[in-house]
């Protein structure tokens, strides 16, 4: 379904290979990242501000790696070892770029379909996003660099393992990408329970890309405000508001039947 370039990884892995492996010390995560690895995280102590920090952000700087600052009493939690105030993940998969994705997408005379997952922390709802993304033939996930669900175990066995073969984009800027994804012709739609028109009402035929947002907060305004459409889901029960990942397979199979 999907060019080898943007397969993460063809190999066929156990379930218990799927976790990200942890990593701990300064030392240690720079040469990871030396090392070629793909870093799904770091967490450093709120405070540090020693020469190996900086190198550790000279380290990163350009490779689209978030550094999370965070009160060491979190990283003691997460675990005993001399960690130096530094632990990072590695990720099972390798993140894409979507400005590499698009313009192969239409290379190979494809039509894009994109979903954007804005702030989805939740990593079940990650994975049953991405198996229903998988099963319907979507191109891509696009998220944001911070402030989403991590691709780990639970991830990709709620995803059935879609996740090992699906891109999935991780960008430092979301708006901007969304701003690139209208440039490159692809109409948005944003999924917004305050939305007057139904999800039926809406035309998904040529290059989309459709917007999904928390569950508590939804789509961000800075997002919300750069989609083209806008598309609600009709509730009539007394719960006012659907699953996230119930509420993406409504929206993206509605779109397959359109297209």
């Amino acid at each position: 379904m999907y060019n080898n370039k943007f397969k993460r990884n063809n190999a066929p892995r156990k379930m218990g290979e799927m976790g990200n492996k942890m990593i701990f010390g300064i030392r240690a995560i720079i040469e990871t990242i030396e090392a070629g690895h793909e870093i799904d995280k770091i967490l450093l102590k709120k405070d540090m501000q020693s020469e190996l920090a900086q190198e550790l952000f000279a380290a990163v700087k350009g490779r689209n790696i978030p550094v999370v600052r965070v009160p060491v009493e979190k990283i003691d939690r997460i675990t005993n070892k001399n960690h130096q105030g530094a632990v990072a993940f590695i990720s099972p998969v390798a993140y894409q770029r979507i400005t590499h994705l698009i313009p192969k997408l239409y290379e190979d005379a494809k039509c894009p379909f994109i979903v954007v997952l804005d702030g989805v922390t939740d990593v079940r709802n990650f994975g049953a996003i991405a198996r229903t993304c998988e099963c319907a033939g979507v191109d891509a996930i696009m998220i944001p660099q911070l402030g989403s669900a991590s691709i780990n175990a639970d991830a990709i066995k709620t995803s059935a393992g879609a996740l090992l073969s699906l891109p999935v984009c991780r960008e430092h800027n979301l708006a901007a990408m969304v701003n690139y994804l209208k440039d490159c012709g692809l109409r948005i739609f944003a999924a917004s329970e305050k939305a007057t028109q139904t999800y039926t009402e809406a035309d998904y035929s040529g290059p989309i890309a459709i917007v999904m947002g928390s569950e508590d907060v939804g789509i961000s305004p800075e997002i919300l405000a750069l989609c083209d459409e806008h598309v609600s889901i009709p509730i009539n029960g007394n719960i006012q508001s659907l699953n996230v990942s119930v509420a993406a397979g409504v929206l993206i199979y509605e779109a397959i039947k359109n297209r």
